[in-house]
């Protein structure tokens, strides 16, 4: 059976988990602790042994180790085709590649941003006015794409035609977005039905209803 090690609150883990239920591929959910103290540390030795980055996911299928979540999305559309997760022909897939590459690399490096607001406050406040002003430009930057994410997806459900990695991508993307209090999709009204489409698919209502769990789990945490 197929493993995968993944972090509660990974981004690029979840993606590849809301692929193989896509999929509908039985695997092995081995679940690495995340504290918001420590984060990941200790590392898994089984992450640490697969992985040089140090990172989840990680993807085991028989005597095969993979990580980075793009390359995982490649085998499992080879090894795994149907149902097919990339459209068919060659400038279709490398629309949908460069849409991933979008989610994860330009998409995402704002919302980065956004994460401190998940941490108590900074001691030092003249620290925290910095990482509030990073916030609010992350803000702005995350709205400029978000409209243009609305705008390619007039005429159609989906970003490539039928449901692809593109878009279970830019699902997660936004999913932080959202839970980090970026901008609202209200604003964005074919984004935002694009994102509550999603999120009655059971695979991406599962992955984000985990998250949220795992959000109040380190809330309280932080408030014992």
């Amino acid at each position: 059976m197929i493993r995968l090690y993944l972090g509660p609150l990974s981004l690029f883990s979840r993606k590849v988990e809301i692929a193989l239920l896509e999929k509908g591929q039985a695997f092995e959910r081995i679940l690495v602790p995340f504290s918001q103290a420590r984060g990941y540390e200790p590392r898994h030795p089984a992450v640490l042994a697969a992985n040089p980055k140090r990172q989840v996911p990680v993807l085991v299928d028989g005597d095969l180790t993979l990580f980075d979540s793009t390359v995982i999305f490649e085998y499992l559309e080879e090894a795994y085709p149907r149902p097919a997760l990339y459209p068919v022909g060659v400038h279709a897939r490398a629309h949908c590649r460069l849409l991933e590459l979008t989610a994860d690399e330009i998409l995402f490096a704002p919302v980065r941003n956004l994460l401190y607001r998940t941490e108590p406050p900074h001691p030092d406040a003249a620290r925290q006015a910095e990482r509030d002003r990073a916030g609010l430009e992350a803000e702005s930057a995350l709205r400029d794409q978000l409209a243009e994410l609305d705008k390619r997806l007039a005429g159609g459900d989906f970003f490539c035609g039928d449901l692809s990695v593109a878009d279970i991508a830019l699902f997660m993307t936004v999913l932080f977005a959202q839970r980090l209090g970026g901008p609202a999709l209200e604003k964005f009204p074919r984004l935002a039905a694009w994102y509550a489409r999603l999120l009655q698919r059971p695979a991406f209502g599962a992955v984000a209803a985990d998250i949220a769990a795992a959000d109040r789990e380190l809330s309280a945490a932080l408030h014992r």
